[in-house]
């Protein structure tokens, strides 16, 4: 999407540049960007197994402490 910006007669530069930025911002350019950008990739299968793997047995390394009395650091 292009976005075009003219001067019109007798408008200060700094008029100009505060009209295209109010362009930019309601056109949601920006935002698109900004989706773009910090996007997450989608973890693969097995990436998801190791992770609730590693979840769970923290939990239960945990649960064991609680019971002990002792605190987890």
């Amino acid at each position: 999407m292009v976005l075009e910006v003219k001067k019109q007669e007798k408008e200060t530069t700094q008029s100009l540049i505060h009209r295209f930025t109010k362009a930019v911002k309601g056109s949601g350019i920006l935002v698109r960007a900004r989706k773009i950008k910090f996007k997450e990739k989608e973890k693969s299968k097995g990436m998801k197994k190791r992770a609730a793997k590693r979840r769970g047995e923290t939990k239960k390394k945990y649960e064991l402490l609680a019971k002990l009395g002792k605190s987890p650091k």
